[in-house]
């Protein structure tokens, strides 16, 4: 059962007690990331969350590494649009030490000159890395086309200009306006108790005022045809993402859109897998993405293709798509769908990690927990006919985007002939 505590600076406590574990994973949640920059200080949420591992009041980087690491455990961290997110997985008996070193690192980052530096060029080597990986950067390249010139449109490490833009002032400025209790979120699964979980979390956090913090600005969607973007590169493959304008996190067919995701590309039983690589050969990788957000979201296909069957690759493809629009699946494929959902959502609840970022990105988000029970039911509600009502809705010629990375100086005109759906 899930147990949530409300601070009177309003941050919250979420915890999910798995008594037969021996192990727990702790998350401080941050609500902000990559699409509450400003395009001059893009990356700077990225930057911020490096840096919280150079150091804190009480501790120093080694001796966060070392704190962790020298009892078993593991210390992750990551920015995505929405959330920022530093993470521990540890034996369950150290969960005291882990919440005042993962706080301490949130509440009290050094933020040092020298580390300012140093991360700078490190946070660049990144961006680069990122480019030259086309199965990476071609998904970069479809976000610019789903939302042009706003920060979703973005990559979340920023750009050149504006990583070497960002100073110590800008970074302390940022910290200070988001990293505020109202705007946290702290949670925890395994082998704990919530109470006294929760009351170490208050010590540390109750002495911390509150104040309000910014929005961001929502999407603007405004496509009035299929797009595409070609990057001609000398590689061994094809790297394709297609995407479409989706369903925000609470949109209520959202359960519907995670079944036809199923359906399409999510394992190696979905229609595209079986399509593209089982039957025909043209791909090794090739799957599907439902990416959900607070008022948006997007469905991508995705995969590396043989640089010779570009066209016949996407051909099938929008053909798979407008299948799912005019025909109903099957009763059989339908039950399979739904049972390898729950399936796959039983089993990653199982592990405390996953159970921690699940209840940890859902209080953040949306301020609710979904049980097991609930999200059964739900699954169990959808009917066929939804599935397809969320293909006709969401494969739209006019919401439909095409990034592709390859050896294809030649191909734009051929390729762009293929971009329509009845």
């Amino acid at each position: 059962m899930y147990k949530k505590t409300t601070l009177d600076n309003g941050l919250r406590i979420v915890t999910y007690p798995m008594k037969r574990m021996q192990s727990a994973a702790l998350g401080v949640w941050i609500k902000v990331g990559g699409r509450f920059e400003t395009r001059e200080y893009k990356g700077i949420a990225h930057y911020l969350e490096h840096l919280v591992f150079k150091g804190s009041k009480k501790y120093s980087c080694r001796k966060i590494k070392e704190s962790i690491e020298g009892i078993g455990g593991s210390l992750n961290g990551f920015t995505s649009e929405e959330l920022t997110c530093y993470l521990v997985k540890l034996p369950g008996e150290h969960l005291d030490l882990a919440t005042g070193i993962l706080s301490d690192m949130a509440i009290n980052p050094l933020l040092e000159q020298v580390e300012i530096e140093k991360e700078r060029t490190v946070i660049l080597e990144e961006a680069k890395m990122y480019k030259d990986l086309p199965q990476s950067y071609v998904h970069e390249l479809l976000d610019e086309l789903l939302w042009p010139g706003q920060p979703l449109g973005t990559s979340i490490i920023g750009t050149t200009d504006s990583i070497n833009r960002i100073n110590k002032e800008n970074l302390s400025l940022f910290k200070n306006q988001y990293y505020v209790p109202s705007n946290m979120v702290v949670s925890a699964a395994g082998a704990l108790d919530h109470d006294k979980f929760a009351g170490r979390v208050k010590n540390i956090f109750s002495p911390l005022g509150n104040k309000s913090v910014s929005a961001f600005v929502k999407v603007q969607e405004e496509q009035s045809g299929p797009q595409l973007k070609l990057l001609h590169k000398d590689t061994e493959q094809t790297h394709l993402a297609l995407g479409f304008h989706a369903f925000r996190r609470d949109h209520p067919l959202r359960y519907a859109l995670g079944l036809l995701h199923i359906i399409l590309g999510a394992n190696m039983s979905s229609r595209l897998f079986n399509e593209l690589r089982e039957q025909r050969g043209l791909a090794y990788e090739i799957g599907t993405q439902a990416k959900y957000f607070l008022d948006t979201g997007a469905f991508i296909v995705h995969a590396g293709i043989d640089n010779r069957k570009v066209n016949e690759s996407v051909e099938l493809i929008l053909k798979e798509l407008e299948k799912a629009k005019d025909e109903l699946v099957s009763m059989d494929e339908f039950k399979r769908a739904k049972d390898f959902y729950l399936g796959q959502l039983a089993l990653s609840l199982e592990e405390t990690l996953d159970h921690m970022l699940w209840v940890g990105e859902s209080i953040a988000t949306l301020d609710t927990v979904f049980s097991l029970k609930d999200i059964i039911k739900k699954i169990n509600s959808i009917k066929r006919e939804d599935i397809r009502e969320v293909a006709g809705c969401v494969f739209n010629e006019k919401s439909l985007n095409l990034a592709l990375i390859g050896p294809l100086k030649e191909s734009e005109q051929s390729i762009r002939g293929l971009l329509v759906l009845s």
